[in-house]
């Protein structure tokens, strides 16, 4: 991503899907099954943190939080579209499906500019205009951002001229203990705890075991699995409209306590039904309680942890700092998927959802308190940030302001 471009990047980072889904349709034995699988995890979770970075540098700070949160919805689209083509066809048939999409993705990105952001960090100034302008358009807000985006590389690049190897690789790593570095970093740790803990990729990989649990049979788990893809989709879609007229907090801890609030209530009852306090005999109850509560975690607290990755670190960092997060969201993702299954044996339903609420009651209090709003700002606004801990007054904002104030008389 740094050394070759946000574009050329992007292509490399698909081709191991290709191969690895073609791979997996027509795998002789085990050994090849596994290799293709391996080469579509490294595309999947490449394209994790690069994509966000592709759309965060690519639109301007009035549309960037829709167009982030939209990469999340063509995600749950994704999943819906393979649970239901799992369903009818055999899973060599599903891969065949899935190369589709891969080949189209890189057709599409042959047709980009390179990133001006990327540009201008490689002293490629004239170049980083031209992109910038042809994906923004040179409004005079548009042209000021670039002003900035420039005068902030220019400034960087002067204090960093060394062409000697051992100070270039010492300067690598002091970065890492930059504040700048460290702070956006802390945020993605609680970001990704709290993707994960909401149950977001857990629920639909355990579906079977958990609806069984709660409505005490398997025959229909198809169809629960189904309702919950188009929960999760439709609320992902409609979480991309919120973000143009919501703030990122507001949106996130709003829907965020308000869906462990109802994740509490669900772990209550299925507790009070399985030590029989409450009868058994009304599933629609939990059903329904996870339905409300899908609607609102994928409101905010799947879709703002996404949209931040693509958005929170600065140009000297964002390679590396968004890999790292995709590494740690992994991470947390394999710790759930590893886990669980020990939890519902063990401590049941309401007891795995009760563990997961409680990690998930963690990152949302302490995001209320290292969390900047990001709303509208430019990604350099942001940058400046994390070094000042304070937002610059924006010019369009202030001019907006006094045209508020009525003249004296």
């Amino acid at each position: 991503m740094d050394w070759c471009g946000r574009k050329t990047a992007h292509i490399v980072v698909i081709i191991p899907g290709i191969i690895g889904w073609t791979l997996v349709a027509f795998a002789p034995n085990i050994t090849g099954l596994m290799i293709g699988r391996i080469l579509c995890g490294l595309t999947a979770g490449s394209c994790l943190s690069l994509g966000a970075v592709v759309i965060g540098e690519y639109t301007s700070p009035s549309n960037r939080g829709m167009f982030l949160n939209m990469k999340t919805t063509a995600v749950c689209l994704g999943n819906m579209t393979v649970h239901i083509f799992g369903h009818f066809l055999a899973w060599k048939d599903v891969a065949l499906v899935a190369l589709v999409p891969h080949i189209v993705a890189v057709l599409i990105i042959f047709t980009w500019p390179e990133s001006p952001a990327w540009l201008a960090s490689k002293k490629r100034f004239k170049a980083s205009e031209k992109s910038f302008y042809w994906l923004r358009g040179t409004s005079a807000k548009s042209r000021r951002e670039l002003d900035e985006l420039i005068r902030a590389q220019k400034e960087r690049l002067d204090g960093t001229n060394s062409t000697i190897l051992s100070e270039k690789i010492s300067t690598f790593f002091k970065n890492f203990t930059r504040k700048d570095f460290l702070k956006p970093m802390i945020v993605m740790v609680f970001c990704g705890l709290l993707l994960e803990s909401c149950g977001r990729h857990i629920f639909p990989a355990y579906a079977l075991q958990i609806v069984k649990e709660v409505t005490g049979n398997n025959t229909d788990s198809f169809y629960y699995t189904l309702g919950i893809d188009i929960i999760i989709s439709v609320s992902a879609l409609f979480s991309s409209l919120l973000v143009k007229v919501m703030r990122r907090r507001t949106l996130l801890f709003s829907t965020g306590f308000a869906a462990l609030f109802v994740l509490i209530c669900v772990c209550m009852y299925i507790y009070l039904v399985t030590k029989d306090i409450m009868p058994n005999n009304k599933p629609w109850v939990p059903i329904s309680l996870f339905s409300v509560y899908f609607i609102l975690s994928n409101l905010g607290c799947t879709p703002i942890p996404l949209a931040l990755l693509g958005e929170i670190f600065p140009l000297i960092h964002r390679g590396v700092g968004s890999a790292l997060s995709g590494i740690i969201v992994s991470l947390f993702l394999m710790i759930g998927m590893q886990v669980t299954p020990f939890l519902l044996v063990s401590v049941n339903v309401y007891g795995t959802f009760a563990v997961f609420g409680s990690a998930m009651g963690l990152a949302l209090v302490t995001l209320c308190f290292i969390l900047p709003e990001t709303k509208d700002k430019t990604l350099q606004e942001i940058e400046d940030y994390f070094n000042v801990r304070l937002f610059r007054e924006n010019p369009d904002d202030k001019e907006a302001k006094m045209k508020m104030i009525p003249h004296e008389s």
